[in-house]
């Protein structure tokens, strides 16, 4: 057992340090429609149904997509998220990470480390990813994040290994989405970098 465990912690470790020597990958493109999807998330401990349709009709959307629960690069991202989540109530915007690992592990990493302030889905298979183009060594979801405007539209991606700036720039691009703006005056607005 205590063999097993070792051994599992040894591929990890290697998965992600492999995840991290990667160059980023793509993404899809702001004024792309936002591929639709429904998927399970937890938050708190709590389990239930995320469909960004619905989440859509009460505001914008930030999808964060992480390579594995529990890494350091992405429990640090993580911590951020929550630490912001204020800014993002404050704009409308609901916030949801995304990676490849089970309901079971995102009920965890839910609490622990998102510390129960949004949404994580998980995404066995990686269907979600592969759909919005985050998708690394076609085994882990790319650190990429999307803010999709209440229309549908993508009005900013950002694809980085390094979770510093995912917040921030998220952030950034949301602040450019006022409800009397139109879409072409979001899309046209100088995004942050």
């Amino acid at each position: 057992m205590i063999v097993r465990r070792i051994a599992f912690l040894f591929v990890a470790f290697v998965a992600c340090a492999a995840v991290g020597a990667l160059p980023a990958g793509a993404q899809l493109p702001a004024s792309t429609a936002a591929p639709v999807f429904s998927a399970q998330v937890a938050q708190g401990g709590r389990v239930a149904t995320f469909r960004l349709h619905d989440a859509l009709a009460h505001g914008p959307v930030v999808l964060y997509f992480f390579p594995k629960s529990f890494s350091s690069g992405c429990t640090a991202e993580a911590h951020d998220f929550a630490d912001a989540i204020g800014a993002y109530k404050a704009l409308g915007a609901t916030v949801v990470g995304i990676s490849g690992d089970s309901i079971a592990t995102q009920v965890k990493f839910s609490t622990l480390e998102c510390r129960s302030k949004f949404l994580v889905a998980a995404d066995p298979g990686l269907k979600i990813a592969h759909a919005y183009d985050a998708v690394i060594l076609g085994l882990f979801a790319d650190r990429t994040s999307y803010v999709i405007a209440p229309n549908g539209t993508i009005v900013y991606a950002y694809t980085s290994l390094d979770p510093d700036k995912h917040v921030a720039n998220t952030l950034a691009a949301l602040r450019t989405l006022t409800p009397g703006s139109s879409q072409a005056e979001s899309r046209d607005r100088r995004r942050p970098g």
